[in-house]
């Protein structure tokens, strides 16, 4: 985890701080830890004594704790008295007094006579245990210091700092177990705990479905979203709340009943099983002050061990034996001796050193570059890399792309003629992510990289107007924020449902039915329509009743899509089409659209309008919209089935192709109908009669300069060739008009051209069959003499009379000189370089029918898909 409470200037560091190793010899009054459960007051009695103080520190484990008591200090003392510093935002009034901080970004050297950390159980976390400990071993107030946490550090506190005193603080409320509960039964106000995004999304979808919706909390969720989704719950929008243990840490909500999904979770390097602190922890957020809570388990989580269930009612728990440690001392000569001083063994045996951190393990990766470690050659050099090294990657993954971000940064202040960041790179990095479109996942992964950015837009002398840039990208936060927010909700809670759920559980009821147009009626009044496998909700529904009257349809509806859904499986192909953007109809409502896949000829399907859908009906829509794109593709490319069959060996209609016949087949149809000849020559020229007759046959040309499936020109072989390209690569092109032999090349990507089957001859493309008879004829013309007239060849395809020479001199010729004065110059063929072939005779010493060998086709590549659709039965 990265330290940002390190200064960020390159002075020594603070004597305070560094004055000496013992606690003993620290400054400050006396040191009071005030432990106990979840809902016991100590953060409302550390604010309290703060406030008592004239200036104080309080560190707190997440941003938004942070923020939300940040607010509360500004009310009761006012905003000039009042800073917030967090690693990736600073509010910081010229008389502030008062600072609320996360526990990272205490500005330690800062004095004051108050100073507390929140969670400090925290000390014995793997991941950023060494923060906390540092903060319990080093940081103090001048007249009072104040630890909260759980009962568990007890024992380690009193070895550590032996003249603290210790306050227990009794639970106001009882927490009581209730057993496991179906999901569908479980209690209004409650909220269901899991583990993972996946586990979350699926829990939430259910809820959605049976409860009208449910608000959702990640660790991933920015703090504004984070806050908007517990408002949403808070509010009574939705009686539920889907969560992850982020719940766990001090957000202050009206939660009757914790209900465990799951209880189990990932520590960063294996998943295992919760431990006692920890359910205790999270279901301490049921009740509220005197108001007495629940938990149990839900979903796969069987019932708890009666050992566990006293342990989390009685909060009884084993004590912490060892807490996580991490050298502070630091050596700037170098980094090896900076990486020496990271691995340093802690002084006490109830310390234990930190595994790497994630400033750790950049910086060892950094250390792997010879060249940024030559400008990391002196100790202000070695202390700005260790500053970059604490850039946090929000999104947890240490990746590539981090580091060389990383990287990049400290040769830009390093080695840079401003020694800031330049101006022009870091708009470049922050306007890409100013973009509110894309699904859940997409947004989440946008906000973790402007929070780094935030970061780095608060570290002192990095960049020029730094002012400009935070504001800039606390914008650009703000503005994904409210973009995930409302795609949570729009997946996860039905608004237009809520308000029918809740009369529904008063004992009342709605009728729906559907009439045989596809008219939704609910109570007898029509509301809607039924559109393939969707229904859309009339315009002139009142907002108010809409959820009672969606919810209604749904249930009216059950029935209703369940034959549908077995009608389309059972439809035919006519029934199903396709149109240029990938969109998939059916029953005159669009129901899927196509997506990439693993190659071009096999893009995925993904439904559209599939909210009434089930989870078990979504298969069998998409398998079926799936099995019908495979089927159309292969009867609109059927020449490259045909000839991927032939290159196989098993085409089963007389004579196969001699060895070097199926290497040609085999090669076009890899390259989706169409080669350059001269790729192909040395096994054109040793083909027989025969072969030529089977592959024209099977309708592939052995042209002048290329050799290619003529029925591949077709409108609908060219506008499917379009659309599968466009939709693998995620870019959309527009497919040239039917009959079109010739277009401007312009901005079309060369292999957009030749995935049509166009090839570009300087500024224009010519359709492949066309540029075959354009040669054919020049070279007819040719024989009969001097080739001096050629304007009427080449302007019939529709090629502008400006670009005949620049065409003619892509197609290999130049103009020559006239034999006599006043005669037009003859166009003449360049001499190509012709590749050395075996004469026939050779080829016959080979061993007679031998193939040449084919390079054993990838499973992701085009043929392997050829070949799937020759061998299916």
């Amino acid at each position: 985890m990265n330290d940002p409470s390190r200064p960020s200037t390159l002075s020594p560091l603070p004597a305070q701080k560094r004055a000496a190793d013992s606690v003993g010899a620290l400054p400050g009054g006396r040191v009071v830890a005030v432990l106990g459960p979840t809902n016991t007051g100590k953060t409302y009695l550390a604010m309290e004594r703060m406030l008592a103080h004239a200036s104080g520190m309080m560190g707190f484990p997440l941003r938004l704790l942070a923020r939300e008591n940040y607010d509360k200090v500004v009310k009761a003392k006012g905003a000039g008295q009042v800073a917030l510093v967090t690693g990736e935002e600073k509010i910081i009034p010229p008389g502030a007094r008062y600072w609320i901080c996360t526990v990272e970004s205490m500005p330690l050297d800062h004095v004051t006579q108050f100073l507390a950390v929140d969670e400090i159980q925290l000390a014995a976390d793997p991941e950023r245990g060494h923060i906390f400990t540092d903060r319990l071993l080093h940081a103090r107030g001048t007249e009072e210091t104040m630890f909260l946490g759980s009962d568990t550090i007890r024992p380690l506190l009193q070895k550590l700092i032996p003249k603290a005193e210790f306050v227990s603080r009794p639970r106001f409320s009882s927490l009581t177990y209730s057993g496991h509960k179906k999901l569908t039964k479980l209690p209004p106000r409650a909220a269901v705990v899991a583990f993972s995004a996946a586990d979350v999304y699926g829990l939430a979808e259910l809820l959605r479905r049976t409860r009208g919706g449910t608000a959702v909390v990640l660790g991933a969720l920015s703090p504004r979203t984070r806050n908007a989704q517990v408002q949403l719950y808070q509010e009574g929008a939705v009686d539920y709340l889907v969560a992850t243990d982020a719940i766990g840490m001090g957000l202050n909500m009206d939660v009757d009943h914790v209900a465990f999904a799951r209880l189990s979770k990932f520590d960063g390097q294996q998943p295992r099983r919760l431990r006692a602190p920890e359910v205790a922890q999270i279901a301490g957020r049921a009740g509220r002050h005197l108001t007495d809570g629940t938990f149990g388990t839900t979903d796969e989580a069987p019932p708890l061990d009666p050992e566990l269930i006293d342990a989390v009612e009685n909060h009884t728990f084993e004590t912490l034996k060892t807490l996580m440690w991490r050298n502070v001392n630091l050596d700037f000569r170098s980094p090896q001796a900076l990486l020496r001083t990271l691995e340093e063994r802690p002084p006490s045996p109830v310390l234990i050193r930190a595994r790497e951190a994630d400033d750790h393990l950049a910086l060892q990766a950094l250390a792997q570059d010879a060249d940024l470690m030559r400008l990391a050659n002196n100790p202000l050099a070695v202390r700005l890399l260790w500053e970059v090294c604490q850039i946090p990657d929000f999104r947890k993954v240490l990746s590539d792309a981090h580091t060389r971000l990383l990287s990049q940064i400290f040769k830009y202040l390093r080695d840079g003629p401003a020694g800031t960041l330049p101006l022009d790179w870091v708009a470049a990095q922050v306007a890409r992510l100013d973009r509110g479109e894309g699904d859940i996942d997409t947004l989440v992964s946008r906000i973790a990289h402007i929070r780094t950015w935030t970061y780095i837009s608060h570290r002192p002398g990095w960049l020029d107007d730094p002012v400009h840039w935070q504001e800039r990208t606390r914008a650009i936060e703000d503005r994904l924020s409210d973009a995930l927010h409302e795609r949570l909700t729009q997946r996860f809670v039905d608004k237009r449902s809520a308000g029918l759920v809740k009369r529904l559980a008063d004992g009342r009821d709605l009728l729906g039915a559907v009439d045989h147009d596809g008219r939704v009626l609910v109570e007898g009044h029509p509301v809607g329509r039924l559109h393939g496998v969707a229904f859309q909700l009339d315009a002139d529904v009142p907002a108010a009743d809409a959820k009672a009257i969606t919810t209604a349809a749904r249930r009216a509806l059950g029935d209703v899509i369940t034959q549908r859904v077995r009608a389309l499986e059972t439809a035919p192909d006519a029934a199903i089409t396709l149109d240029g953007g990938g969109e998939l109809s059916w029953d005159g409502a669009v129901i899927g659209v196509l997506a990439p896949g693993p190659t071009p000829l096999a893009p995925l399907v993904r439904l559209v309008g599939d909210d009434f859908l089930q989870t078990g009906q979504r298969e069998p829509v998409r398998a079926r919209l799936a099995r019908w794109m495979e089927a159309h593709v292969a009867r609109v490319l059927a020449p490259l089935t045909a000839l991927a069959a032939a290159a196989l060996g098993k085409e089963g209609q007389g004579t196969e192709l001699s060895g070097a016949g199926r290497g040609i087949a085999f090669q076009v149809a890899e390259a989706l109908g169409g080669l350059p000849r001269a790729a192909l020559e040395p096994l054109i020229a040793t083909l027989t009669k025969e072969d030529r007759r089977r592959l024209a046959a099977l309708g592939l040309r052995l042209g002048f300069s290329q050799v290619f499936l003529a029925a591949l020109t077709r409108p609908a072989a060219v506008a499917l060739r379009g659309l599968l390209w466009s939709v693998a690569r995620g870019v959309p092109v527009a497919v040239p008009a039917p009959g079109r032999v010739t277009l401007p090349v312009g901005d079309l990507p060369p292999d957009f051209l030749a995935a049509i089957g166009y090839i570009p001859l300087g500024a224009r493309a010519l359709r492949v069959d066309m540029l075959d008879r354009l040669e054919k004829s020049l070279a007819d013309r040719a024989k009969a003499g001097p080739l001096t007239v050629v304007d009427d060849l080449v302007l019939s395809l529709g090629v502008p009379r400006a670009e005949v020479p620049s065409l003619m001199s892509a197609l290999g010729y130049r103009l020559g000189q006239p034999k006599a004065e006043g005669e037009p110059a003859p166009w003449l063929r360049r001499r190509p370089k012709t590749a050395r072939v075996p004469t026939p005779a050779k080829a016959a010493r080979g061993k007679a029918g031998a193939a040449p060998a084919q390079p054993a086709p990838a499973s992701d590549n085009p043929f392997s898909i050829l070949r799937t659709l020759v061998e299916a039965p």
